[in-house]
């Protein structure tokens, strides 16, 4: 087959590049003509290394354009990037030829719909965010801390002051998905739509049209088999990511306070400082690197999963699960997908903060712990998120959009 993989950034600047370009590298492997185009660089060198062509134009990001006017009309309207991916196109052979669209929101625009229907080449998108149904691109209001029911581009949607931002840059988001839907008709031309879990499918199955074909396909995770737990009991509660408030920093750190535990942040953000001056007692550990990671993953009692918003598909529960390590997870976010209530870790009530020490005070009871921590081990190695079957699952859905 020939895949054309879309999205913003020809390098790895979050997790959605990265499931990108390990599927890009996987389909390489097996045989598969693969093709990479984006708007931003530079260019990952490995993905030449593979043989895997790129057409970056060389554009920067919208956040890092020095000219706020150019980045505004560019992220409503990509011109350039929608002429150039239609000459791409244009060359790959009917047939045989897949587009798969990663991301268009921080580089690319909406105007890639047109050369997308003229192509005539089927067409998938991956739900790595809310981008394509949701002005903010997370159905969540980040002034009100807690998830938006409304419905998007409604009259209460445009009133509501749901950015992290500023009210301006809801209304150039607001614009952008108007123009998106109305004018470019983007979601018109992914008659195909890929999801990671049942969960993310209830919150997106409302927003799409009945006739919208809908696809699991599971992200690859990179996780080594160290075997199960030897002293699971071993080791403190937990919290790894970004340190702001939408991912729930400040719900754990009241949570451990009430249930007498010290709560442990690995990772950084710009509510760091805030967190530390409001809980003294809380150990921040700053980033690490991938080994780091894991090191500090294996070594946990549990990992608090305590995202305020839906999130998509939380690596590093699963992450955390390969390890032998328990996670407690919010009922209200992706993470409890991948976590079986009281058998590989602890769901609490989303958001609240008694309920989230409860599950803290549960969780130091030692005979528990090792109890989860080996069905969290047995369970997920028993079908891993390989990037073998990752890769078998994409060449399925193509297949079957080719066979259409």
């Amino acid at each position: 087959m020939h895949v054309v993989l879309v999205l913003d950034t020809a390098y790895v600047n979050g997790g959605q590049a990265k499931v990108c370009f390990d599927s890009a590298f996987a389909l390489k492997a097996r045989g598969h003509d693969v093709t990479v185009f984006a708007a931003a660089g530079p260019v990952m060198p490995a993905l030449i290394e593979a043989g895997i062509r790129v057409h970056c134009l060389d554009q920067p990001e919208l956040l890092k354009d020095a000219s706020p006017i150019a980045a505004a009309w560019r992220g409503i309207h990509n011109g350039a990037a929608a002429a150039a991916l239609g000459e791409v196109l244009a060359e790959m052979p009917r047939g045989e030829s897949v587009i798969h669209v990663h991301g268009w929101a921080k580089a690319l625009s909406s105007a890639i719909a047109g050369p997308i229907r003229r192509s005539g080449l089927p067409a998938l998108y991956t739900m790595h965010e809310y981008f394509l149904l949701c002005p903010n691109g997370g159905f969540y209001d980040y002034r009100a801390h807690r998830h938006c029911g409304l419905s998007p581009l409604s009259p209460a949607c445009l009133m509501t002051q749901c950015d992290s931002r500023s009210m301006v840059h809801k209304a150039w988001r607001s614009v952008r998905t108007g123009v998106m839907k109305h004018l470019h008709h983007l979601p018109d031309v992914f008659g195909d739509i890929a999801y990671f879990h049942p969960f993310q499918r209830r919150i997106i199955e409302k927003h799409l049209p009945v006739t919208a074909r809908l696809h699991e396909i599971a992200n690859p995770v990179e996780a080594a088999d160290l075997g199960p737990k030897t002293e699971p009991t071993r080791g403190e509660v937990i919290f790894l990511g970004r340190i702001s408030m939408e991912k729930g920093v400040f719900l754990f750190a009241e949570a451990a306070e009430r249930a007498g535990i010290t709560p442990v942040f690995v990772g950084d953000g710009p509510l760091a400082g805030e967190l530390a001056a409001r809980f003294p007692q809380a150990r921040l550990l700053g980033w690490h690197d991938a080994a780091g990671v894991r090191q500090r993953l294996r070594e946990a009692r549990a990992l608090v999963f305590p995202s305020l918003w839906y999130e998509g598909q939380p690596l590093t529960v699963l992450e955390s699960l390969a390890l032998g390590t328990p996670v407690i997870a919010g009922d209200g976010s992706a993470g409890r997908e991948s976590v079986v209530d009281g058998e590989t870790g602890l769901w609490f009530r989303q958001g609240d903060v008694a309920d989230l020490a409860r599950a803290l005070t549960r969780i130091q009871d030692d005979a528990l712990v090792a109890r989860l921590s080996a069905q969290a081990y047995r369970r997920y190695w028993a079908e891993p998120f390989t990037l073998e079957r990752h890769s078998q699952r994409l060449e399925a859905v193509y297949s079957t959009l080719l066979g259409r």
